[in-house]
């Protein structure tokens, strides 16, 4: 439990991550603003003036729960893949190279893509926001797929689950040739997701 407040990179994008980071996200923020008020209720009772070192260690312990804070508001923001995607999408989980709960942010909008399945070339998303800006979403992910160093990749996104299972499983029946970015795009799409 200690090493997922240090690091998420084990179960960033499986399922239900989105709902429980927000979790560890609170817990986090809520120790970190505790020490720096402890910290600071310590100097002023050793002290009787707030003018002490601890003080000054209390307002730097801010910086990072206020950071905290910040990721915390960005993840309560958004929600994991509800129990219907899963249960229709979990079948895949086992044939190619599939990620859940991905939100790509950028400066005007942010995407939420609650699955995504990498097959040859072919990378599918699937959506449950039916108002998402499909072409704003695949050319944010050339831009930075390309910027990443991926080669080709031909993106399809779906906001109707029929669809998305029925398109992945044609794909999966179909013979692909070896695609040789297969790490690093899923290696970008962790990096370049919240």
């Amino acid at each position: 439990m200690l090493r997922r407040f240090i690091s998420t990179a084990e179960v960033k994008n499986t399922y239900r991550y989105l709902d429980t980071q927000k979790i560890y996200e609170i817990i986090k923020t809520v120790l970190l603003f505790a020490v720096s008020i402890s910290l600071f209720i310590a100097g002023y009772i050793a002290t009787e003036t707030r003018n002490n070192l601890l003080t000054v260690v209390a307002v730097l312990g801010c910086l990072p729960a206020s950071k905290s804070l910040v990721n915390a508001i960005m993840f309560l923001r958004f929600h994991s893949a509800s129990e219907n995607v899963h249960q229709a999408v979990a079948p895949l989980d086992e044939r190619t190279d599939t990620l859940y709960d991905l939100v790509f942010t950028t400066q005007k909008v942010n995407y939420c893509v609650a699955h995504a399945c990498l097959i040859g070339p072919e990378l599918v998303l699937y959506t449950e926001d039916k108002k998402l800006d499909k072409k704003g979403l695949e050319t944010h992910l050339c831009d930075m797929l390309k910027k990443a160093g991926v080669q080709k990749v031909n993106i399809g996104i779906f906001t109707e689950l029929k669809r998305y299972t029925d398109r992945v499983n044609t794909l999966l029946n179909t013979e692909h040739g070896e695609y040789r970015d297969t790490a690093l795009l899923i290696e970008s799409l962790k990096e370049i997701s919240l």
